[in-house]
């Protein structure tokens, strides 16, 4: 499984942005995919997860409710919607995957889009 995310930039507080993940490959028919992020200096910590082929999502705490995350699963296309983004949301991004729908352990990894917040 391969996954190329995109979409990252350079924003101000108060803005948006839509991350975007492609995964190619073969995949089992169910799993879970997820975004998660690392701020410099900090562990990567996850945003949202999404299951196939249900779509049930997860959030962590750290959105606050800003982000949304969706799917085009005849794409194999993930999305992470953000909005009202703040500085603190600066930290490269990464789509992942989990061969397992509870997403317990995530094999398979993006190269990370950087997403810069100022202030």
């Amino acid at each position: 499984v391969q996954l190329q995310a995109s979409g990252g930039g350079l924003v101000q507080a108060g803005g948006s942005l839509r991350l975007s993940c492609a995964a190619s490959g073969r995949t089992s028919s169910s799993f879970r995919m997820a975004w998660f992020r690392q701020a410099q200096g900090k562990e990567r910590e996850i945003v949202a997860s999404i299951s196939w082929p249900f779509g049930s999502p997860s959030y962590a705490d750290s959105g606050d409710g800003r982000f949304t995350i969706s799917r085009d699963s005849a794409k194999k296309m993930l999305f992470l919607q953000m909005n009202s983004l703040k500085p603190e949301d600066t930290a490269v991004y990464y789509c992942a995957l989990s061969v397992s729908s509870s997403g317990h352990r995530y094999e398979h990894w993006g190269q990370g889009t950087q997403v810069t917040v100022s202030s």
